[in-house]
């Protein structure tokens, strides 16, 4: 081989690198784009296929890396492919950052609900917060501790309770019974508020918990769940709670053809509430049929793990 040959290869070859490393990020691109569009389509094997569920709307923090790693390579062709998973999570997520427009006006009342966290070394200062969001109807989940009742019981006199979940309200309970979701106790009641415009049944609802590669115990609250709902004949129904289950998990399907999410339907953003320092995703849910959604959103609480979310709703 000449010097002057093996000089043009040396030469040549940065840009070699350059074209390939491009490759890649055009490769991972395209790849991001159908775990974006696919996502339910990976084997929910040990819990797998609803973590990468859960997941879906962050890939989009991906965007911007690969966007990076494209101009640094200089690579077109890498710019263009990083186009299309930023397309599809457009598509995908971009709504919920607009300006909801159901329910405009004034609510009928308003509803929170929070996890305290067990152990919670000052749930008078979260319910507190609570209170002071003037909502009607506080839905807990991980109560252990009386301070709570003190806190609320003046300006909330109704209270309905089962194990470690609780509702408290301004307007009489007729009736709670617990709900049976498969844990062998209940973690869940449905109560009977009656409201001044009519009977409004409440579920407070604190699902099994769901760890990675292992959601068993979740998945079967959940459709427990989903049943005792299908089988409520109440037109006016809220449900709040702990439902350790993303929006986007596949395993949410069955409560969303029965019931409509509030975030979903008249909040802003994919209102995140665990974990409450840097929330990554959104196991807090308000629910509801045969009521229209005025607002939605996310409230900042003292000392509990989650941060509670909130919903005004039009009779």
């Amino acid at each position: 081989m000449t010097e002057q040959s093996i000089d043009e290869r040396a030469a040549g070859d940065p840009g070699g690198r350059r074209r390939r490393r491009g490759l890649v990020v055009s490769l991972i691109a395209v790849l991001l784009a159908v775990l974006l569009v696919g996502h339910r389509a990976v084997p929910n094997v040990h819990g797998l296929g609803s973590l990468v569920d859960s997941a879906t709307p962050l890939l989009g923090l991906g965007v911007p890396v690969l966007g990076l790693a494209a101009l640094l390579r200089r690579s077109r062709r890498a710019l263009l492919a990083v186009l299309l998973p930023a397309v599809v999570w457009v598509a995908l997520y971009g709504g919920v950052w607009l300006p909801s427009a159901a329910g405009a006006g004034p609510a009928s009342f308003r509803v929170a609900s929070q996890n305290l966290r067990s152990g919670n070394p000052d749930p008078a200062a979260t319910v507190g917060a609570l209170a002071a969001a003037d909502v009607d109807l506080i839905g807990l989940q991980e109560v252990d501790d009386d301070r709570v009742d003190a806190v609320l019981r003046q300006r909330y006199p109704h209270r309905a309770a089962v194990s470690t979940v609780a509702l408290w309200s301004r307007w009489p309970i007729r009736d709670s019974v617990g709900v049976d979701t498969g844990l062998g106790w209940d973690r869940a009641l449905r109560a009977v508020v009656a409201a001044p415009q009519g009977d409004l049944v409440v579920y407070v609802v604190h699902l099994g918990s769901a760890r990675a590669g292992h959601t068993a115990t979740r998945d079967e609250t959940l459709a427990a769940l989903a049943a005792a709902v299908r089988a409520d004949q109440a037109s006016r129904l809220v449900l709040l709670g702990d439902l350790n289950t993303a929006p986007t998990d596949r395993v949410f399907v069955p409560l969303t053809r029965l019931l409509r999410d509030a975030q979903a339907d008249a909040g802003q953003g994919f209102g995140f509430t665990w974990p409450a320092e840097l929330p990554v995703t959104r196991p807090d849910h308000v629910l509801y049929r045969g009521l229209t959604p005025t607002t939605a959103g996310v409230l900042r609480t003292p000392d509990s793990d989650h941060r509670a979310v909130t919903a005004g709703f039009r009779w």
